[in-house]
């Protein structure tokens, strides 16, 4: 994987997931100009972005809502 250019992220629309709780484990989505999706740690964002293509994030967040990935 790339490392991804902060200009790649500029313009993002981040969302913090819904199953992030208060103490841990947050995590945030985000929409990117390109159509890709980003996938950031909320607590410390230095770390950096994952990024996925359109298809491999919908073939993602579906094996998550069919179980799949249990």
């Amino acid at each position: 994987m790339n490392p991804q250019r902060i200009s790649d992220l500029q313009g993002a629309v981040w969302h913090t997931s819904s199953y992030s709780n208060n103490g841990s484990g947050c995590v945030e989505r985000g929409r990117l100009l390109s159509g890709r999706q980003g996938v950031r740690d909320t607590k410390d964002r230095t770390r950096g972005t994952l990024v996925f293509a359109a298809g491999p994030w919908q073939e993602f967040i579906t094996a998550v809502r069919d179980g799949g990935l249990s």
